[in-house]
């Protein structure tokens, strides 16, 4: 079970890595036959919430399969740079810009299952 986890966690962070880097929006393209066209799961608060979705399940997948293994801290730490690294690169990629409301909802998305995790170690 753990070895599926860590194969999905790696999975799933090449695909948000890919849509992230991509120059426009791929689900707009495969779901609107528009690149240009942001597909929205959720209207957005103060951050975004589509960004909030994908980092919380990409963390918490890789929190869980990487639970009590000796690079639980490196994938925190690593999550967290991902999360800042994909928005600052938006500033060199072509049809994407950069936005304080991506960026606060990428760490947002870590924050939330690893402040849960911190919650049930406690318990």
């Amino acid at each position: 079970m753990k070895k599926s986890l860590k194969i999905a966690f790696h999975l799933f962070n090449l695909i948000l890595i890919l849509l992230y880097l991509y120059p426009g929006s791929i689900l707009g393209w495969i779901i609107y036959a528009d690149s240009n066209y942001e597909f929205q799961i959720t209207r957005d608060f103060i951050f975004s919430s589509n960004h909030v979705y994908a980092f919380v399940f990409l963390s918490t997948i890789g929190l869980w399969s990487y639970l009590n293994d000796e690079k639980f801290n490196f994938v925190v730490k690593y999550l967290f740079a991902l999360s800042i690294i994909l928005e600052l690169l938006h500033v060199l990629i072509p049809a994407r810009n950069f936005e304080f409301s991506d960026l606060f909802g990428n760490i947002l998305g870590v924050i939330i299952p690893f402040g849960l995790y911190k919650i049930w170690r406690k318990i």
